[in-house]
């Protein structure tokens, strides 16, 4: 899935759970990192926005892979780095399903 497609879905899944959640919700450009810049989101809310994401574009994302923090650097992402790397991510899944 395209990048682009996912930074927009993205923002609009972070909207809409501050929204619900009655919480403050910043400028979401996709330069900002959910994870330290959005009130309130945390690790518990994770699961939730990835499952509204992979509803929202019709593509499993487990809630075992963190897309909101590298795993590697333990740093948050921003919403592009996110969308990129669910880009990559599905990519590699679709990849590996055809190879089976």
């Amino acid at each position: 899935m395209n990048p682009v497609t996912l930074t927009t879905k993205l923002i609009a899944v972070i909207g809409q759970i501050q929204a619900h959640s009655g919480l403050d919700c910043p400028q979401l450009t996709g330069a900002t990192k959910p994870v330290g810049n959005v009130p309130g989101f945390d690790s518990k809310i994770w699961p939730v926005a990835t499952t509204i994401l992979s509803s929202e574009i019709g593509a499993p994302i487990p809630n075992d892979v963190n897309i909101f923090v590298d795993e590697t650097t333990k740093l948050p992402r921003s919403i592009d780095e996110i969308a990129a790397f669910v880009s990559e991510w599905l990519r590699k899944q679709a990849k590996k399903e055809g190879a089976e």
